[in-house]
């Protein structure tokens, strides 16, 4: 599938979270080489479109806690990382880019998520701009997107993911400039794709998925996918702040396997 989105001018403000399930991929791509800008990537809300000021004021109020009980050790344990939580515009409105993991992956497979991974060495200061620069670079290398078209307009305090010790940091991307996206690696990206946030909020697809082990989350049946785990938790919560949710039967039940 393809589609496109943003320019980037932005500066890392606070350091973010997300909510409780699956996550980022794992360690750097084997993209082409990256149009990451070099100068300062920097956060920025200027000329955003209007719906998305909900989800800009969540960001900058937003506390760890609401987000999730998965908050990174206080030891600083864990791999640092970065997901791309990328808005544009398509033929229905508002959308949100996802991919679905490799169904070979040691970690996640076969799993929705966010374009990311890893932090590189390159990326910089892990308490600053890295997180940014990964999860641009990270999106580059699954999805192919350009990332000169996207525009960082705010971080969401970091989660973390017990199942593979990640400790995440959330970046809020507007695809100002889209461009044309699709799987890159096939030994890591399955496929890629876009969901129109009306989808996300239409009760009809909502649901709680119930793993084996007890845990149990939200869930989006969208894109004849099964979102859920981290992105689907992370989903829930910019769709719950920024005003957008509507009321949803959480008695509605998806089990999953032992292998999810």
């Amino acid at each position: 599938m393809t589609h496109t989105h943003a320019h980037s001018t932005t500066q890392a403000r606070n350091s973010p979270a997300a909510e409780p399930g699956h996550g980022p991929a794992a360690g750097p791509g084997h993209g082409p080489v990256s149009r990451v800008p070099d100068t300062a990537v920097t956060v920025s809300t200027d000329g955003l479109p209007a719906w998305l000021d909900p989800v800009a004021d969540a960001a900058r109020s937003v506390r760890p806690q609401q987000l999730s009980r998965f908050l990174p050790p206080e030891s600083g344990a864990g791999r640092q990382s970065a997901v791309l939580i990328l808005f544009g515009e398509g033929e229905r409105g508002p959308e949100l880019l996802l991919m679905e993991r490799a169904g070979t992956l040691r970690s996640h497979a076969g799993q929705p998520s966010f374009p990311g991974g890893a932090l590189d060495p390159e990326d910089g200061d892990q308490t600053t701009t890295g997180p940014l620069r990964a999860a641009l670079r990270e999106a580059e290398e699954e999805t192919g997107l350009d990332p000169r078209g996207v525009q960082l307009f705010g971080v969401l305090p970091r989660l973390y993911i017990p199942v593979s010790s990640f400790v995440v940091t959330p970046v809020l991307g507007w695809w100002r400039e889209p461009s044309p996206v699709g799987v890159v690696d096939p030994a890591e990206t399955a496929r890629v794709f876009t969901v129109p946030v009306a989808d996300l909020t239409d009760p009809e697809n909502r649901a709680t998925a119930v793993h084996p082990s007890g845990h149990s989350g939200p869930a989006f049946l969208v894109e004849s996918a099964l979102v859920w785990g981290f992105t689907a938790g992370v989903i829930d919560r910019i769709v719950h702040y920024a005003g957008w949710e509507r009321p949803w039967d959480r008695t509605r039940q998806v089990p999953l396997d032992w292998r999810a």
